[in-house]
């Protein structure tokens, strides 16, 4: 039999500089940029984030951009690092590599001006048509905004044509606190032949908001990001600047990190599961669901002293008010699964979910999905395990130690319910071993930094986090006066939100809320 192997495997990346955490960077050119991202897509790696650089100061004036590469098993990532001529700001399109590449691309393009040569679908994603034209709110000589003028086009939305199609534009405005988002759809009877959303109307300037704060200052932006996930995104902040200051957190401020990260994730998917059920018409369970979430904001405000459990991580650890009781823990546990048998016990519910908005697990995998939404596809993958943070317990466990990572393959509605009930019986389990190990009180760590930076541009950190939405990145650098330069953040909403047109194709109108609040995406993470 002839061994193939050598001909199938992918070739070696160059040797890369060590700059962080488990991550290397590696310098590559405009010529060699799509063969180093083919070669670390074949050797299993994700593209996590792009971010663009507007390097300017007396001692330097560039354009570069950053691609953040990770893998797991073991954790590692890498870094494709390329300059940018200002002069004529342009990178190949990686598009044809990755899917979420291209969106990347549309938007270095609208914020920095840089140019993404041969992208299949050059047009705008965060600037709308209102938007002036050669106006780059990121670039340092950007100025003050021109003015904002009415256009006389529509936005390019596909038509889909043919007998008997007809389209229902929904949003931008909607009903309740729900932020704003156009849906068109075309639509032939009930039956969606496609839906496209339009984001962004929203658009806050957050990445530009973190420059020049000091690592504390940023903090509380970071908690803002997407109001359910302030832990989430605080925690991803702090493990960025950690990985750029060479910070040691003490285990005891891991551990409760892990427990505040936990807790974020029982009140918003309860929350989640109760609305699907009002969903179907079952508002009995819906209201069940609430009085639950209502326990957990309680619970969390007695834990960190606010209901969303604001101020609890800090830069270098994290705090306490008060340890959850685990016997109260326990109890909201088997009120929860009372909740999911009811639900999955009525036939008219199951038979609204199941088949319903369906991804596929080759569609999950495509697009780049993270979070409930890929497991519930059959995508194993859970940055608490794939990207673990240090270890937790005194026999030397880790969080993904702790947890088993439920995944279901089916990738419809029902999947998504099912994802989000196992999730919660494995959060509880964590919290019951964690919470048992941790006692009321400030831990701070910062005491470890080390002051001296790299030179260059300045010291940079990443931090990867399992969010209950998803994974969520950021990636920070810091000058040498110690405040941040550039802070790049990546909610898993960016990933998700094309996921939920695919899924809907051949599904009927009527279960579009039913689809999207299976999918729940996030509008603020979306648009930073």
């Amino acid at each position: 039999m002839t061994d193939n192997t050598a001909a199938t495997s992918p070739p070696p990346l160059p040797s890369g500089q060590p700059v962080g955490h488990h991550r290397v960077a590696i310098p590559t050119t405009a010529a060699t940029l799509a063969d180093h991202a083919d070669v670390l897509q074949r050797r299993g790696f994700r593209l996590a984030l792009v971010a663009a650089h507007d390097d300017h100061g007396p001692d330097r004036d560039t354009l570069r951009a950053v691609y953040l590469y990770t893998a797991a098993d073991p954790d590692r990532r890498v870094e494709l690092h390329l300059p940018i001529d200002r002069s004529d700001p342009a990178v190949p399109t990686l598009a044809g590599l990755s899917f979420p590449a291209g969106r990347f691309e549309r938007e270095m393009h609208d914020l920095y001006g840089i140019q993404p040569l041969d992208h299949p679908l050059p047009r705008r994603l965060v600037r709308h048509r209102h938007w002036p034209s050669g106006w780059y709110p990121m670039r340092h000589d950007a100025g003050p905004p021109p003015p904002f003028g009415d256009t006389d086009e529509p936005f390019p939305f596909l038509t889909v044509q043919g007998p008997g199609v007809y389209e229902i534009p929904v949003g931008p405005v909607h009903a309740g606190l729900i932020e704003p988002g156009h849906f068109r759809f075309s639509v032939v009877g009930e039956t969606i032949l496609k839906l496209k959303a339009r984001l962004w109307y929203v658009h806050k300037g957050i990445e530009h908001l973190f420059q020049d704060r000091t690592a504390h200052g940023g903090l509380p932006l970071a908690e803002r990001i997407s109001g359910d996930t302030a832990v989430g995104h605080a925690l991803a902040y702090c493990l960025a600047l950690e990985d750029a200051l060479h910070v040691q957190v003490p285990v005891e401020a891991r551990r409760i990190r892990a427990i505040l990260l936990e807790l974020e994730r029982l009140y918003n998917h309860i929350s989640d599961i109760g609305a699907l059920c009002n969903d179907v018409g079952h508002s009995i369970l819906n209201t069940h669901a609430l009085r639950i979430k209502e326990a957990l904001l309680r619970l969390n405000k007695d834990t960190t002293g606010h209901r969303l459990l604001r101020g609890g991580i800090l830069p270098g650890g994290a705090t306490l008010r008060q340890v959850p009781d685990p016997a109260h823990l326990a109890a909201i546990g088997a009120d929860i699964r009372d909740i999911v048998h009811l639900a999955l016990d009525n036939s008219l519910v199951a038979e609204r979910f199941t088949g319903t908005a369906v991804l596929t697990t080759q569609q999950a995998g495509d697009l780049g999905t993270l979070g409930y939404v890929a497991r519930a596809s059959g995508q194993d993958i859970d940055a608490r395990r794939d990207h673990p943070t240090g270890i937790l317990t005194d026999d030397g466990m880790q969080l993904g130690d702790l947890l088993t990572v439920p995944t279901h393959t089916a990738g419809d509605v029902l999947a998504r319910f099912q994802q989000r009930a196992t999730e919660i019986d494995a959060s509880l389990a964590v919290l019951d071993t964690l919470i048992r190990t941790v006692t009321p009180g400030t831990i701070d760590g910062r005491s470890t930094v080390d002051p001296t930076l790299p030179a260059g541009p300045g010291a940079s950190g990443v931090g990867i986090v399992e969010g209950w939405r998803g994974t969520i990145v950021h990636r920070v650098e810091i000058g040498p006066d110690q405040r941040l330069t550039r802070v790049k953040v990546v909610d898993p909403s960016f990933f998700n939100w094309p996921a939920l047109p695919v899924a809907l194709a051949g599904t009927i109108v009527p279960d579009f809320p039913l689809a999207n609040k299976s999918f729940n995406l996030s509008y603020a993470g979306n648009d930073l």
